[in-house]
């Protein structure tokens, strides 16, 4: 089935009642049990998940160092554990940004009675705890705005810093050739989190200082040191990561020779070109692809609201925890963007009932393989397809 196809098999976007589609999806949240311990313990369990990952894998590297005391290890032996060790350090990364800063920055666990006040919106990743709680290239402040605020209550529309097509019509306006262009995304995806997500959410962060001064926005980021911005970024953004994480880490494997220091910089090095590869595999899909919508206007009521996030996002499969776990549960994207400030096990729960109320609108649950999704999304980025429009709106 083309897109056109699919288009005409769903109710159109004016069609749709939205009054209807509103009470139906707040009746979901009167349904709900209230967020408990129950939620709290499986976010918890998802944060021991991610810390396993991560110490297992500086814990090979800590192998590594050790056979190293005994004499050359063999490459044969050196890559392979090499391999599996920046797999694991790039896993438990993804899995703490997706996992578990993502819920908590959105107060999924705010509401959760006795709840130790670091795992709250207030607390969590502030101040030095940036360094205890999220440490990466992206200042937790400035991504919850960028993403809570700007992203989740402008889907789709101009002012979504996350939308796809738009932030690429440098690429697909350009003349360069359809496999360069391809080639350049591969690229770009082994160093997103640094080349863009850190300074956008900057550069979002400060247009809302600029807005409140009744000055003109920034179209761009800036990455030169030398600009305000620019240091900006590198001072509190790129240098205390880059330091700690290139340098601290590595250096403490020194009481074992200098090529265990040089050993360890190598996989952390691919544990971060891998973590850049899976945030960008599971985050990027989301929004993007041929036959995701987006929209000129604000919505204009609740109900319109909710139509949108169903219709501007997509889920990929779901099933197990670990299955979840590895999708950083933005395989529910539709149903956290319904409820945004859930905890991850609501919507396991909420999935079969928010599909029901789709179908009963006529209304496209879209949900596929992340490996399919990406593939669309590529496309898209290149400009070998576009987003869908909603005429007028």
């Amino acid at each position: 089935m083309d897109k056109r196809e699919k288009e005409h098999q769903y109710a159109r976007y004016e069609d749709i009642d939205k009054d209807e589609l509103e009470r139906d999806i707040e009746e979901i949240k009167k349904n709900m049990a209230p967020v408990g311990q129950e939620d709290f313990d499986h976010l918890l369990k998802l944060e021991k998940w991610g810390r396993m990952f991560t110490f297992g894998g500086y814990g090979i590297i800590l192998l590594l160092s050790i056979m190293g005391l005994f004499g050359e290890v063999s490459s044969f032996i050196f890559w392979p554990l090499a391999i599996i060790s920046a797999l694991a350090i790039s896993t438990g990364n993804v899995g703490r940004w997706s996992d578990v800063v993502h819920p908590i920055l959105h107060g999924a666990y705010d509401k959760v009675p006795n709840v130790p006040e670091r795992y709250t919106k207030k607390y969590f990743a502030k101040g030095s705890r940036r360094f205890v709680d999220w440490l990466d290239w992206i200042k937790p402040e400035a991504w919850s705005y960028e993403h809570n605020i700007m992203h989740h209550y402008h889907l789709g529309e101009d002012d979504d810093p996350d939308n796809v097509e738009r932030n690429m019509q440098w690429l697909i306006r350009s003349k360069t050739p359809m496999w360069i262009r391809y080639l350049f995304i591969y690229i770009f995806a082994t160093t997103w989190k640094f080349t863009y997500y850190a300074p956008n959410t900057l550069r979002i962060l400060e247009n809302k200082r600029l807005k409140e001064a009744d000055k003109r926005p920034i179209t761009d980021y800036e990455m030169d040191p030398r600009t305000k911005n620019g240091l900006e970024l590198w001072m509190e953004y790129y240098l205390p990561y880059a330091i700690i994480k290139f340098l601290v880490f590595p250096m403490l494997f020194l009481p074992f020779g200098t090529q265990a220091v040089v050993n360890a910089l190598i996989i952390i090095v691919l544990a971060e070109i891998f973590a850049n590869l899976h945030s960008f595999l599971v985050i990027v899909p989301n929004h993007s692809a041929e036959d995701i919508y987006m929209f000129s206007e604000p919505t204009k009521s609740t109900g319109e609201f909710y139509l949108r996030q169903i219709m501007g996002s997509v889920n990929y499969n779901t099933g197990s925890d670990l299955i979840d776990f590895l999708h950083g549960f933005l395989n529910y994207q539709v149903e956290h963007h319904l409820f945004p400030n859930m905890p991850n096990s609501y919507y396991q729960k909420m999935q079969p009932i928010v599909k029901d109320i789709c179908t009963k609108h006529n209304l496209e649950y879209r949900q596929e393989s992340v490996f399919k999704r990406i593939k669309m999304s590529i496309d898209l980025m290149v400009g070998k397809t576009k987003l869908l429009r909603v005429d007028g709106i």
